[in-house]
């Protein structure tokens, strides 16, 4: 390159050890790019970052960027240091929307690739934690230019801001046997659905939906998404005793015991003097430790479906909340089973609109106006399968349970009849 490295001696300090660095990635984008303005681009971002190390403060201020007909999916960046560092004086990074599960081709990669070198850094990260693939480094011009480029081919800016977030799904059945849902699908009728509130940020504060497609959930569903859809089965656990035999075999009883049946949370699991597995269905809380250790000889049931549940997220005002289960198990095989969820969602997203707060995520909502009124506010029924999280005593008192409940059914009576 042309231009004169800039010394960057508290960086270096990060390629040291086993890991990969990001600043390594950096520098080869600054050192061996054939394009020179990609080469001045990261050697600023470099310095700049330098410089933050050394002040131990941060120098990049938001603003408003946009393209035409959007209010999100850019998060802007102006730097405060731009005359120490012009080349890196405006870097802001664009959310985009990947496919549902994460499916590309090289050729797509390729041409994002190529899209983003022409108008960006060349930086890129897949995928953030919104689930986008992140664009990072362009300039406001570049910014319209890059989205006009790959919006020709078919892709579309992500979430950003108090709109409905881009949705994550797994890989799902193309590649994973524990599958229980059509991930895709609902990924996609979500996200199709809610275009125009992820594009134009309108509610309190962010909402997202996330889709595993079974109780593995290797999407963190559960603990990051207002809305999260998670595959599952409700008959027994399908097992091959021959298999069975063959990992006892394999592995030894003893084996066996310490890693499947004293670990399973409900004791639902035990094994015969014959070395056969035979599983307390009705005790099973679907967690997948046994399926996950003996692959070959456990397996999902036949019966399956999805359990919704809403309000996961993470620290915000008051602290980490896992999603309590609204919808403990939907069958979905017909479209119009997709439609009711999507209903659903749009019941969700219009209630979480007029009644959060500011600033607010759908949990933190549920825990200030409490979970019936959230229910009734949806349209949805109690249900004692719903779990917000497990009992910790065993002792439950049950003398007023039915004076309770005939309240509660002469309440829906009036609410009817009105």
């Amino acid at each position: 390159m042309a231009t004169e490295p800039r010394k960057t001696p508290m960086l270096d300090q990060l390629e040291e050890g086993p890991w990969p660095s990001f600043i390594s990635g950096i520098k080869r984008l600054r050192d061996k790019h054939p394009d020179q303005r990609i080469n001045e681009v990261t050697n600023d971002l470099l310095g700049q970052l330098e410089h933050s190390y050394n002040t131990r403060l941060g120098y990049w201020k938001g603003g408003t960027v946009s393209v035409f007909g959007y209010g999100g999916g850019i998060i802007p960046r102006f730097s405060e240091v731009g005359d120490m560092f012009p080349k890196s004086r405006e870097f802001h990074t664009l959310r985009v929307q990947p496919p549902a599960g994460n499916h590309y081709t090289t050729d797509m990669l390729r041409q994002l690739a190529d899209s983003w070198e022409k108008h960006g850094s060349g930086l890129q990260t897949f995928h953030g934690q919104t689930g986008n693939i992140m664009f990072i480094g362009t300039t406001t011009k570049g910014t319209q230019h890059f989205f006009n480029e790959i919006n020709e081919y078919g892709f579309d800016l992500g979430g950003a801001g108090p709109c409905v977030r881009t949705a994550m799904s797994c890989v799902g059945a193309a590649r994973c046997e524990q599958s229980c849902a059509n991930e895709m699908k609902i990924h996609r009728r979500l996200v199709n659905n809610f275009t125009d509130d992820v594009h134009r940020p309108a509610l309190p504060y962010k909402f997202k939906f996330k889709v595993s497609g079974c109780p593995n959930d290797c999407q963190n569903a559960i603990e990051r998404a207002d809305m999260a859809i998670i595959g599952t089965w409700r008959d027994d656990i399908k097992i091959k005793q021959d298999e069975v035999k063959a990992f006892v075999e394999d592995k030894g009883r003893q084996y066996v015991i310490d890693n499947v049946v004293t670990r399973c949370p409900t004791n639902a699991i035990s094994l015969t003097d014959e070395n056969e597995i035979v599983v307390d269905n009705r005790n099973c809380v679907k967690c997948m430790h046994c399926i996950n250790v003996m692959t070959k000889a456990l397996s999902v049931g036949d019966d399956r479906g999805v359990t919704v549940l809403m309000g996961g997220k993470r620290t915000l005002k008051i602290g980490d909340l896992m999603g309590t289960v609204i919808i403990p198990f939907k069958k979905l095989e017909t479209e119009e089973d997709y439609e009711s969820l999507v209903e659903l969602a749009e019941e969700t997203i219009d209630f979480f609109a007029e009644n959060a707060l500011e600033h607010e995520r759908t949990g933190e909502m549920i825990e200030r106006i409490g979970l019936v009124n959230f229910l009734e506010g949806i349209g949805v029924d109690v249900d004692p399968n719903m779990v917000s999280h497990p009992r910790q005593s065993s002792y439950v008192r049950m003398d007023e349970w039915d004076a309770e409940a005939e309240k509660w059914f002469q309440r829906k009576a009036e609410e009817k009849s009105a």
